[in-house]
């Protein structure tokens, strides 16, 4: 069984896939990372969600580091300066964040990054005091010292204003659930269900983070981001 990302990249290389193969090559993933659960087909994911980006200007931030939160927060923080600037609502603007790669720990539960103890794992610093913490920086509000308007781009905030929260499920399993897999001493499928089920309310999981940063320019007409 591949636990590691780097065991999985290397298998992949070795494989001698190359961009062509790389459809049948998801398809067989969960088999290869030994998850008995395959991954949902093509008509389980959600993939409606570029219609939400209805803005006349559009953009979508690739974020594949925790980078302290920054990374949702200049999603946020370009819609105000773009309505500023140019003096119109910032319903003028639709943003759709991608969590990808390291990423995937921001559209994490804060019970999850307690429960595992992520902030020590990766080690995240708190955006304003630059100190250890273990609190999710997607997920900070004023009551953990954040002053506005930083305040208010907390990840359920961004949500309820309009904007869309994307999660690789790559990601997902090469991290969260292998790390639950190998914590708890679950099965495969167990791991990714629970890991599932711990995201924040309202992130729409993907294919993978690349798939998502895809459609959200191909269908939803955004202009690439990367943000770290």
């Amino acid at each position: 069984m591949i636990t590691t990302r780097r065991e999985f990249l290397d298998r992949l290389a070795a494989s001698g896939i190359v961009l062509a193969g790389l459809p049948a090559a998801l398809g067989a993933l969960p088999e290869t990372l030994g998850a008995e659960e395959p991954i949902a087909a093509a008509d389980e994911w959600d993939i409606k969600w570029p219609a939400k980006l209805n803005g006349k200007i559009r953009a979508v931030y690739d974020v594949p580091e925790i980078d302290s939160g920054y990374g949702v927060w200049r999603a946020s923080i370009w819609a105000n300066q773009y309505a500023e600037t140019h003096k119109v609502p910032v319903s003028t603007t639709s943003t759709a964040v991608v969590l990808r790669h390291n990423g995937i720990m921001l559209a994490m539960q804060q019970a999850f990054w307690d429960k595992y103890d992520v902030g020590k794992m990766k080690d995240v610093m708190h955006p304003m005091t630059g100190q250890m913490t273990n609190r999710n920086p997607a997920l900070l509000t004023a009551a953990d010292g954040l002053p506005e308007p930083f305040a208010s781009f907390a990840i359920p905030n961004f949500i309820k204003n309009g904007g869309v929260v994307l999660a690789c499920h790559l990601a997902l399993q090469l991290d969260v659930a292998a790390h639950i897999q190998k914590t708890d001493g679950v099965s495969p499928e167990e791991a990714t269900k629970q890991a599932r089920a711990m995201l924040i309310p309202g992130v729409i999981l993907q294919p993978s983070g690349v798939y998502a940063a895809i459609l959200a320019q191909a269908a939803g007409g955004a202009q690439y981001v990367h943000s770290n």
